[in-house]
Order: structure tokens, then sequence, then C-alpha cells
């Protein structure tokens, strides 16, 4: 199965059972997800525990103060067996700029925000609104 899958899966299930936290296997692209996502306000925090091939990745929800999850959706657009990759000036937008795409270039991990501020493209890794 595919990690970022399985990663996306498990905060979507996460979320949908009103945990706190979910713990990930560790890999440095989650480890960046999990900045970009905290740096866009769809997290709360995240940390690193373990260490070698126990290494996890501890994620903490955000909910809103009447208890619903921030996150409202999150999918993976780039799969194993399809990619998906934009120009800089075909960069998506998520819901009209109320979500956020989350791609994977040549200078990182970043939002569909920056990647255009910056006039780059790359990889779409997944959607969040």
């Amino acid at each position: 199965m595919d990690p970022i899958a399985d990663f996306l899966t498990r905060i979507r299930n996460g979320l949908a059972a009103k945990y706190k936290e979910v713990t990930v296997p560790y890999s440095r692209m989650k480890f960046d997800l999990c900045r970009v996502l905290m740096e866009e306000g769809f997290i709360s925090n995240f940390r690193a525990d373990g260490e070698g091939a126990r290494q996890r990745i501890v994620v903490a929800l955000k909910y809103t103060e009447d208890g619903q999850p921030v996150i409202q959706g999150i999918e993976l657009v780039s799969r194993q067996s399809r990619r998906v990759y934009v120009e800089a000036t075909g960069v998506p937008r998520v819901l009209g700029g109320l979500g956020a795409a989350i791609l994977s270039t040549s200078k990182g991990l970043m939002t569909d925000r920056d990647a255009r501020r910056r006039h780059i493209g790359g990889e779409v890794v997944c959607r969040v609104w």
C-alpha cells in the first residue's frame, strides 16, 4: 500500500473517531507533510518519537470549539500508479483558495499558494480543505 495514502487515511479515520492524536510510521515525506499541514493551520502539532526502525510521527489533530474537525476533507491526488504533475501556470486551487493543494517541488513540499508565488510547478501530492 502507498505510505502517503495510509498517512492520509489514518488522519481521516482519526478525525472521524474524534481522536486527539494519531500515530504513523516515520518518513521524511510524511514529516514534511505534517510541517505544511501545521503551517496552514490544519493540525495543531506533530512530533517524532522513537528511533531507528521504530520511529513514529505523532500528529495532534485540530478541532474547532464546537468539536468539528478543522480538516473537512483530505484526499490523495498523485498515486503510485498515476502521478499528477503541474507546471507553474497550472497549479490548482482548492475551493477557490479556502483549501490547500500540497505540491512536491524541487524546493521541497509547499502549498499551492507558495508554488504560485515562487512560480514553480511540481507533483500534486494531496488536497486538503
